[in-house]
């Protein structure tokens, strides 16, 4: 499923800072900052009002794709949570801000907390003109800035801890899991690094009492094994300006990301996760499966009619209904 572009409020402002910068010196920029991402770099090189719009341009649709696919999974499972107030850690340029605004109409206030001053001051401008215009975002380190917040219904992090050592990792996750209320979404690269991160903090929260809501369908270990790790694909569409920027001649790209949404209370859901494209054949559909029992490889057979139909229009990351556990 094609992710939606990001919200018109969003794409204007945008639009509008970018409008007469050069777009060959946009995407030196924004390649120089992923190279130094995927080297295991930080923010830091982000330095400028350019330097954190060529960033926003190259890969603001695509983590906006990831979060807002992560937020879908969460309400699917977690149907009546309607927060209030929500806590954006290490928020960049607010991605997860925008995402959390359009998943949850009943949002009212926004919190960020990020170290990088030309990522804050571009989130700044850009909610100006939108219902985030009264986004509280404070500049401070995570760790220190995080102990001085307020809790709030939902807190995000997003496309950081990875950016953090192990210790500074594990006190972040204690310090994000006391401000949350009810939900607490984490956000990584789906890569074998962001799986293990993800599974780690994972099991420090559940130790302290987190239950788990997507996307696994239970609370135990993982049941994969290595070299096999979680992830998940969002595809995205790319603007015009979107593929000069990248250098891309495709008109989309394909998110990986791995998540963890954990929430107070534990809730009652039969759900089995599709961890693969399901393949389909002239005799079945077969699928991988996270169930509650564990790893699941089923192959729904066509004879069996109404279940072939509907595992047919299975996709990679639903939750589909675990047969075995109604």
């Amino acid at each position: 499923m094609t992710s939606p572009d990001l919200p018109p409020d969003l794409k204007t402002a945008l639009a509008a800072k970018a409008e007469g910068l050069s777009r060959g010196d946009t995407a030196k920029r924004a390649s120089a900052i992923s190279e130094n991402y995927r080297g295991g770099g930080t923010s830091a090189p982000i330095r400028t009002e350019r330097d954190a719009l060529a960033y926003a341009m190259a890969r603001m649709p695509a983590t906006y794709a990831a979060i807002s696919a992560s937020l879908r999974a969460l309400r699917e499972q977690h149907p009546d949570f309607a927060p209030t107030n929500l806590l954006d850690v290490g928020a960049g340029p607010a991605t997860a801000s925008w995402a959390a605004a359009q998943a949850f109409d009943s949002l009212t206030n926004f919190a960020a907390i990020d170290a990088n001053p030309a990522l804050r001051a571009l989130a700044c401008d850009t909610v100006e003109n939108s219902r985030l215009a009264s986004l509280r975002y404070v500049q401070s380190d995570v760790l220190a800035g995080l102990a001085a917040m307020e809790s709030a219904d939902l807190v995000i992090a997003s496309y950081v801890i990875n950016e953090l050592g192990d210790d500074t990792r594990a006190t972040l996750a204690d310090l994000m899991w006391q401000k949350t209320r009810d939900t607490l979404l984490v956000v990584e690269p789906g890569t074998p690094a962001g799986y293990e991160r993800i599974l780690a903090l994972r099991a420090r929260l559940l130790a302290q009492g987190a239950h788990v809501i997507a996307p696994c369908p239970h609370d135990r270990a993982c049941p994969l094994t290595a070299p096999d790790w979680c992830h998940f694909s969002q595809r995205l569409s790319r603007s015009r300006a979107h593929k000069q920027i990248k250098g891309a001649e495709v008109p989309f790209e394909d998110e990986r990301f791995i998540y963890v949404a954990l929430s107070r209370l534990p809730l009652t859901v039969n759900i089995a996760r599709v961890l693969a494209q399901p393949t389909l054949n002239k005799v079945a559909v077969n699928a991988k499966l996270c169930t509650q029992a564990g790893l699941s490889f089923v192959s729904v057979p066509r004879r069996d009619k109404p279940s072939y139909a509907a595992a047919r229009r299975w996709d990679w990351g639903d939750a589909v209904p675990d047969k075995r556990a109604e």
